[in-house]
């Protein structure tokens, strides 16, 4: 599938900004099943210093810094995007899920480099935190000796089908356990929560952020800006790599999805964050379009949960 992806991030500020460092996550990577070209970075007022770089994870991140008064900042991003179906999976469906811990968290000496790279998303990270109530929600799906897929599946359903979808009921500060305990959030929490279950079970869980092409309900037309960023979560398969799959939608990410970034929880991929001087009070405005090319088939808006 083809895309031409645009998204802008604009942020109007009730005083003058003198002063402002900034880092931008917002480039997709370059992947076996996805191709980024023609991507173009425009930031308003144009800053004194902009270079890229590539990150501990591998995103590619846009270093800014604008040292003029400004009343507003902006930063806008198109590229065209060319996905293909990701690998298969089939053959590792009959490994239990509790060999993937003990190959995972083997001795050094008889680990290979993708187990021991696969092991920093073992570890608590900002907004994830391992702990007992996450252990016993997950357990349910991972019985003794079944086979890893069938169980991360599982945990992929369960959630889709047991939390509702509810852009009102949290915020990024709100904890796992409130989520939990709620049984509603958005697709941001859906996908901490199933990275906290995985890796309180012994496996590696990343978080991946992204976005998905959407279209508006039949009779409707699609609104300027109206897709959005998306995030779900890669569990980590020793012996063949990073299974995707995504609790909002219950479903695993296919050429439909675009991936932006990955890391142990949102804190390593935000799209945009920076320090300034001044500036006051900030209204926040952010506008998406994924939009596929030549008439390629799309994702029903009444039919996914974005995030």
């Amino acid at each position: 599938m083809r895309f031409q992806l645009r998204h802008t991030t604009r942020y109007e500020y009730s005083n003058s900004a003198s002063l402002s460092h900034n880092e931008a996550r917002i480039l997709p990577r370059n992947l076996p099943w996805q191709h980024c070209t023609n991507a173009q970075v425009e930031i308003s007022p144009a800053p004194l210093r902009m270079r890229e770089r590539t990150d501990f994870f591998g995103n590619k991140v846009v270093y800014f810094s604008i040292e003029a008064l400004h009343d507003e900042l902006q930063v806008s991003v198109t590229s065209d995007i060319d996905t293909r179906p990701r690998p298969t999976q089939d053959f590792f469906s009959m490994i239990p899920w509790e060999q993937a811990v003990s190959d995972t968290t083997a001795d050094v000496r008889f680990s290979n480099r993708e187990c021991l790279d696969a092991r920093l998303y073992l570890l608590d990270s900002p907004f994830v935190h391992q702990q007992d109530s996450l252990l016993h929600y997950g357990l349910v799906s991972f019985q003794p000796g079944r086979n890893m897929l069938d169980a991360v599946l599982d945990l992929n359903q369960r959630i889709f089908s047991e939390f509702a979808y509810d852009p009102d009921s949290t915020t990024i500060a709100t904890p796992l356990s409130e989520v939990l305990a709620s049984r509603s959030g958005v697709c941001q929490d859906f996908a901490h929560l199933a990275i906290g279950c995985l890796r309180s079970l012994g496996l590696a869980a990343r978080y991946v952020s992204g976005y998905m092409e959407t279209l508006p309900p039949p009779g409707q037309e699609k609104l300027v800006g109206a897709d959005a960023t998306h995030a779900w979560v890669s569990v980590f398969i020793p012996g063949w790599g990073w299974l995707e799959i995504d609790p909002t939608n219950g479903c695993t990410p296919d050429e439909r999805y675009i991936i932006l970034g990955w890391g142990r929880d949102f804190a390593d991929v935000t799209p945009l964050k920076g320090v300034m001087t001044g500036g006051g009070e900030h209204k926040l405005t952010v506008a998406v379009d994924v939009i596929a090319l030549k008439d390629e088939p799309a994702l029903k808006a009444t039919g996914f949960r974005r995030h």
